[in-house]
């Protein structure tokens, strides 16, 4: 089995010379777009390289030789660079201040301003020049994508469902942020519902389920290998993203690389939220109310809301889907026609995504 560290190598080599190639033809642009660039290819460096890995996992079940190809590692860095620009247009979207532990890409460009002495204001400067970041980062991820499939014999598949993916978590997270508002006229009963559409659109399928897609598409995989991959990919992703859930508000910062209870200040409307405003006193669901989306959020008061959702068993209950959700991704290994080997890999990697603390 090809190691993890094999994968993310493969596609950091792939990263850095498009990158090289960017920045050594930028010249023209003059020393203020090299700044903005620069940043760019900054936000590229970390993470876990989980979509890739995902990609490639679904090559390998669809009987992609073991060690790849450029093709393959072209797609896996296309799909990095896209998660940079998601990352970006998040943090942008959430106030976040930190991103793996380093300045979230809005911070560092209004660092970038205030250091250099610009006129003006450097967190309006940070905040318009971000949008524009991830922007460029979508773009550089169509680059790599179409360079990977130049020629190739599999690439309308690939295309078609890279367009699905690219549409999907658009659509997510335009759900997330109107969710942190539409809640309030919403029945309650369908709050959980829709915060696990949420977490579909955003975070499972684009995730887990279509980078797996994405890699078995590129080796030419049969509509039966699609099927068993989505069928696993799917509740992984739903599992990957409740336990995103529950670190987002129980995390360890010292792991995460973001403050405790973010998603409390953030305001999101998560699974765990849902079902723990379900359980509430009306006292205490107005307390939570009042308190979720408050920037200004002390300590102090991350640690009561922490308590006060843990006191309603939600965190057990999320946990308990989480389990739910992982036994229907094995049910859909089980029965599926893919080799002994590759679903080794699957089953390593959904442990990695499920049972993480960052």
């Amino acid at each position: 089995m090809v190691p993890s560290s094999h994968v993310a190598d493969a596609v950091a080599a792939r990263l850095d010379v498009f990158i090289a190639r960017i920045l050594d033809g930028s010249t023209e642009y003059g020393p203020d777009a090299t700044l903005f660039l620069d940043a760019a290819a900054a936000t590229l460096h970390g993470g876990k390289r989980l979509r890739a890995r995902f990609c490639h996992a679904g090559w390998l079940a669809a009987g992609g030789p073991e060690h790849g190809t450029d093709a393959l590692w072209g797609l896996g860095a296309a799909l990095e660079v896209f998660q940079s620009a998601a990352l970006v247009h998040d943090d942008l979207i959430d106030n976040s201040d930190t991103r793996r532990g380093r300045p979230a890409a809005h911070r560092a460009l209004e660092s970038l301003h205030r250091d250099a002495g610009w006129q003006g204001d450097a967190e309006s400067f940070g905040r318009s020049s971000a949008v524009l970041l991830g922007d460029l980062l979508v773009a550089w991820s169509d680059d790599m994508l179409e360079a990977a499939l130049a020629e190739h014999p599999h690439a309308a598949m690939t295309r078609e469902e890279y367009a699905r993916m690219r549409r999907d978590v658009t659509v997510g997270q335009m759900l997330d942020i109107t969710e942190e508002s539409a809640w309030s006229t919403a029945p309650a009963d369908t709050l959980l519902d829709r915060a696990l559409r949420v977490a579909s659109f955003k975070s499972a399928r684009y995730s887990v389920e279509q980078p797996l897609v994405l890699g078995a598409s590129l080796a030419g995989a049969d509509p039966a290998t699609l099927a068993a991959l989505r069928g696993f990919g799917h509740p992984v992703g739903m599992a990957f993203q409740l336990r995103d859930d529950v670190l987002g508000v129980f995390g360890d910062p010292a792991v995460t690389g973001k403050p405790a209870g973010d998603d409390l200040r953030e305001g999101k409307r998560t699974a765990l939220i849902a079902i723990a405003r379900g359980r509430l006193s009306d006292a205490d669901r107005a307390t939570l109310d009042a308190a979720i989306g408050d920037a200004g959020l002390s300590p102090t008061e991350v640690t009561a809301l922490q308590q006060l959702v843990r006191d309603t068993g939600a965190l057990e209950r999320v946990e308990e889907m989480i389990d739910d959700y992982s036994a229907q991704a094995e049910t859909a290994l089980t029965g599926s026609a893919l080799s002994g080997t590759a679903i080794d890999q699957l089953r390593e990697l959904a442990s990695a995504a499920v049972a993480r603390r960052a």
